[in-house]
């Protein structure tokens, strides 16, 4: 292998190459709601809605995932065709015969909705040989029974539009560079057009943010604060790494945030002269919901399965 081979990728090429078009995080309100104001790709899994509790939002679904556990390849495109996002995790291929299939519904699915992106993730190096070159290859490192190391060599992702899945950014970067640094072999590096992470509700549910220097004790932050602050790292990061998408879209902060963030249990609105006798308490999803008494407290906490925030006991 010559010289000029092995060095035949630019500096700006490989940059091209690990910047993203989409930073997913695909999670419930109140969360999404920061994450999509911050110019994060947001969405939920297919079997799942924003379990919408606040008034006057609307964050549309942009990234539409799959119920891995309990896949059901008709039942997802019917989701898809009800919620029409940009980006489409359609499922995991085990072998030939099943990325054979997923890549026909997706050659289906990008006719019917042109320009969207639909991710298919190999489970198999079979698996890959049967994807298009025009479909997203879906990397998996994070919560899933197999990731790609265990069944591929890095060189098989080369060339290939890929999406990385799950860990956290700090993990996620150095198979970046694995997948796009230039090779004696001389490949091609591959094109990272996402990444996605969801990791960091844990993380606040433990009273931890995360930042590329470790986890920080978020004791004094609400659980949506701490998901925020988190969030807000993620996007310094890979700004920094060269890998956050260049072009944002222009949102209207009045549709991704709440204009009455306080409502009562029954679901009408807290006035500020009604909240002079009631419980106020705030919820480890975010909500903030205001009791007549501790009677309705209870019995609504119960009911709705609900857990106050520290302080909020």
């Amino acid at each position: 292998m010559s010289s000029e081979a092995r060095h035949s990728w630019s500096a700006a090429a490989i940059n091209d190459a690990q910047q993203a078009e989409w930073v997913g995080f695909l999670h419930r309100e109140p969360f999404v709601i920061d994450a999509y104001s911050l110019g994060f790709t947001v969405g939920v899994r297919e079997d799942y809605s924003y379990q919408s509790s606040l008034r006057n939002v609307d964050v549309p679904i942009e990234m539409l995932d799959n119920d891995f556990r309990n896949p059901d390849l008709g039942r997802y495109i019917e989701r898809f065709e009800q919620y029409e996002p940009s980006v489409g995790m359609l499922g995991d291929a085990y072998d030939r015969q099943e990325a054979r299939r997923y890549n026909q519904a997706a050659r289906e699915l990008k006719r019917k909705f042109p320009g969207i992106e639909v991710i298919i993730v190999p489970k198999c190096h079979e698996a890959i040989e049967e994807i298009d070159e025009d479909i997203v290859l879906g990397y998996p490192m994070g919560y899933s029974d197999q990731t790609a190391d265990e069944y591929t060599d890095i060189v098989d992702w080369r060339g290939r539009r890929v999406h990385l899945l799950g860990a956290s950014p700090t993990k996620q970067y150095p198979v970046i560079e694995e997948l796009t640094q230039p090779r004696v072999t001389g490949e091609e590096p591959a094109d990272i057009v996402g990444v996605d992470w969801n990791g960091i509700h844990l993380a606040a549910l433990h009273g931890e943010y995360f930042s590329p220097h470790g986890y920080g004790s978020a004791d004094h932050l609400s659980i949506r604060e701490t998901v925020r602050e988190s969030l807000r790292h993620i996007k310094s990061y890979w700004k920094s790494q060269g890998v956050w998408p260049t072009t944002e879209t222009d949102r209207n902060p009045l549709t991704a945030e709440p204009m009455d963030p306080v409502w009562a249990a029954d679901g009408s609105r807290a006035t500020a002269n009604g909240l002079e006798d009631a419980i106020v308490v705030e919820y480890e999803n975010g909500q903030i919901l205001a009791y007549r008494n501790q009677h309705e407290r209870d019995r609504i906490e119960y009911r709705a399965g609900l857990i106050p925030t520290k302080g909020h006991t």
